[in-house]
């Protein structure tokens, strides 16, 4: 669960919100086995709360439906039960639980409706 930022760059899937000493929060999203794949979404703990992560999902979805997906997939630990209830709030639903190395892994996807 340590993203490769160099090349998450060269790929063009990392989108970065600067604040006034660099940046504060990234997500890493790309197609991926026919839907949209979120691999990484962090928000630095001095800017938690103020809805960052949440707009950088919206923002997301809007380029997934963009690019014609209409599921969004992604995962979290399972201790990062604030990360979870978010994701069930933004209609996200869990699909399964698995192992990652020394930790367990809660896969969640959404249905993407069409934007008009």
């Amino acid at each position: 669960m340590h993203p490769d930022f160099a090349t998450l760059i060269a790929r063009g899937v990392l989108r970065v919100i600067d604040g006034t000493r660099g940046p504060i929060a990234y997500i890493a999203a790309y197609a991926e086995d026919g839907a949209w794949f979120v691999e990484n979404i962090a928000v630095a703990p001095e800017a938690q709360g103020r809805g960052l992560g949440r707009a950088l999902l919206t923002a997301t979805e809007t380029e997934a439906r963009a690019a014609g997906q209409s599921i969004i997939r992604l995962f979290t630990n399972v201790v990062m039960t604030e990360n979870q209830a978010l994701y069930t709030r933004l209609g996200y639903r869990e699909t399964g639980r698995r192992p990652y190395g020394p930790v367990t892994i809660v896969d969640f996807e959404k249905a993407l409706t069409p934007r008009g």
